[in-house]
């Protein structure tokens, strides 16, 4: 298993640069790189989070070791879940915050009169974060 996760990620990363430095010279090959790459990370990705929580449960004398094996494999997808939770509203609020702050230096650029509109909605991009904290939290609160 673990020479199979190696060769997975050598082949993720020789294969898109392949792909990029091999191709054609055209823009559409940065594309198809990145799209091999993406696809590539994120198929290891599901690939080792389905081995590294997919252990086998023998069963016991004792019930207790049975049950902690299935409540650190639950506690395992929380710890991913909330961690993907925190990083996935974060990378929106940075998407949203740097188009909104661009927005909002052009438009104070012409009219300094709407500085508290323009603030206003850069700190509502910042929200999403703050909900994404929040249910992170509930999930760790709940493990």
């Amino acid at each position: 298993m673990f020479y199979l996760l190696i060769a997975l990620l050598t082949g993720a990363i020789i294969i898109p640069a392949a792909i990029f430095y091999m191709g054609k010279r055209e823009k559409g090959r940065f594309k198809a790189a990145l799209a091999v790459n993406l696809i590539g990370f994120f198929g290891i990705l599901i690939f080792t989070a389905v081995m590294l929580f997919s252990g086998n449960v023998f069963a016991s004398e004792v019930e207790s070791a049975a049950t902690t094996a299935v409540s650190s494999s639950a506690q395992g997808m929380a710890f991913l879940s909330a961690g993907l939770v925190t990083g996935l509203c974060t990378i929106g609020t940075g998407i949203a915050t740097g188009q909104a702050a661009a927005a909002a230096l052009g438009a104070l650029s012409e009219n300094e009169g709407i500085m508290g509109k323009a603030l206003i909605f850069v700190s509502l991009c910042e929200g999403i974060a703050i909900y994404g904290l929040l249910i992170s939290f509930t999930i760790l609160g709940r493990v």
